[in-house]
């Protein structure tokens, strides 16, 4: 048993020094926080977030208005005519239906265009990633990983090669 374990450790280390040979350079990109903190990235955030806002206060306007109703039909609504209060009832109802239905198109056109900009910076990040590996000359460059070696991270240079374009 002794000489099968000799046999397959000296069968084995060959191959893993022939590895090792062939991955002389790694590279890590944390595409996460290249999302989150690259110029590009906060950049079309608030772009986003300009874009976006005239229609989040309109919301915001609506629900106010619905929860002002709301209030008004609270400590109102006992001493007004069946009629006023129905009608103040249906308002209500419509004006929150009408938000219901503003809030979804907003969530989706907030997510739509979210989705748009993100693929546009992933985009120039593949490309900045591909000009360092080849510049560079990497062997390997990972996005994901289970774990990383810190010295191997090149996140910080994809960013300064995304922030020169």
């Amino acid at each position: 048993m002794n000489r099968l374990s000799l046999y397959v450790v000296a069968f084995c280390l060959p191959m893993t020094s022939i590895a090792a040979a062939h991955a002389e350079k790694l590279g890590f990109v944390n595409t996460e926080r290249l999302l989150r903190e690259a110029p590009l990235s906060v950049k079309a955030q608030k772009k986003l977030e300009k874009e976006f806002s005239p229609r989040e206060q309109e919301l915001q306007k609506m629900a106010k208005q619905a929860k002002d109703i709301q209030a008004q039909l609270d400590k109102d609504g006992v001493t007004m005519s069946d009629s006023d209060r129905k009608n103040k009832e249906r308002d209500l109802a419509n004006l929150n239906r009408e938000f219901q239905r503003q809030s979804r198109e907003f969530r989706e056109d907030l997510n739509l265009r979210r989705n748009e900009e993100l693929g546009s910076i992933q985009e120039k990040a593949r490309k900045a990633i591909l000009d360092i590996a080849k510049s560079e000359k990497f062997d390997l460059i990972v996005e994901q990983a289970v774990y990383f070696n810190p010295k191997i991270d090149i996140t910080d240079r994809v960013m300064k090669e995304l922030g020169d374009k």
